[in-house]
C-alpha cells in the first residue's frame, strides 16, 4: 500500500464514500474497516476515533481546495477572472467528485457538534479559508474589490457557489452546472466590485 500518508488517505478517501452513500452517523469504523479488508484495530492505529477521522478528512479536503485555490490566487489576472476560475474549480469538484462537497455541506456544517473538539470555528478549513482571504485582500489592495466585512464577502461567495452545487446534487438545476458558471461568477464580481 506504501507509506503511512498514503495509507491515512486511503482510509479517509473509503470513508468519505460511506458517508456520502450512508450517511455519517450510520457509517461505523468497522464498515470502514470491512471496505478496506482491513482488520479494525489496524483501522484504529491510524484513527482513534471517527470523530478524529471526521476531523482529518476536514482538514484534508480544505487542503487539497487551498492548493488549487493558491494556484489561482498566484496568477496575475484581474480579480474577476480570478473569482469565475474559483467558480469553475469548485463546480467542476462538485461534479467530480460529490462527495468531497457533500461531507462539507451535510457533515460539516449540518453537525458541528463533531467538530466541536479541536475545529472550532474555521481552524480545521484554514487552508480554504486563508485562500478567500487572500483573494479578497488582493482585489481590495489592487481596488478591484470594494473594502468590506470579510464574513459578509465569504458568506455571499460561498453560500452562492454552495447552494447552486447543492441544488445540482438535488437535480433542481434545470441546466448542467458548467452553464451557471458564467453568470454565477458575474453575480459574484458585481456584488464584490470596487
Amino acid at each position: 500500500m506504501g507509506s503511512r500518508e498514503e495509507k491515512k488517505e486511503y482510509i479517509m478517501k473509503t470513508a468519505l464514500n460511506l458517508f456520502a452513500k450512508q450517511g455519517f452517523f450510520n457509517t461505523t469504523i468497522s464498515d470502514i474497516a470491512k471496505e478496506m479488508g482491513m482488520s479494525v484495530g489496524n483501522l484504529y492505529n491510524y484513527f482513534p476515533s471517527k470523530e478524529s477521522l471526521a476531523k482529518e478528512l476536514l482538514i484534508y479536503t480544505s487542503k487539497k481546495f487551498g492548493e488549487e485555490m493558491r494556484k489561482i490566487n498566484e496568477m496575475d489576472i484581474h480579480s474577476k477572472d480570478k473569482i469565475k476560475k474559483i467558480v469553475e474549480l469548485y463546480f467542476k469538484k462538485a461534479q467530480e467528485e460529490p462527495e468531497l462537497v457533500d461531507y462539507f455541506m451535510r457533515v460539516y456544517l449540518s453537525n458541528k457538534e463533531i467538530f466541536n473538539n479541536g475545529c472550532e470555528g474555521m481552524l480545521c478549513v484554514s487552508s480554504f479559508v486563508t485562500e478567500i482571504m487572500i483573494l479578497f485582500e488582493e482585489g481590495v489592495r489592487k481596488k478591484e474589490l470594494k473594502n468590506q466585512d470579510f464574513f459578509a464577502a465569504f458568506g455571499l461567495f460561498m453560500g452562492y457557489i454552495g447552494g447552486i452545487a447543492f441544488l445540482n446534487r438535488e437535480n433542481i438545476l434545470g441546466k448542467s452546472l458548467n452553464e451557471y458558471i458564467e453568470p454565477v461568477s458575474e453575480n459574484i464580481y458585481n456584488a464584490l466590485k470596487a
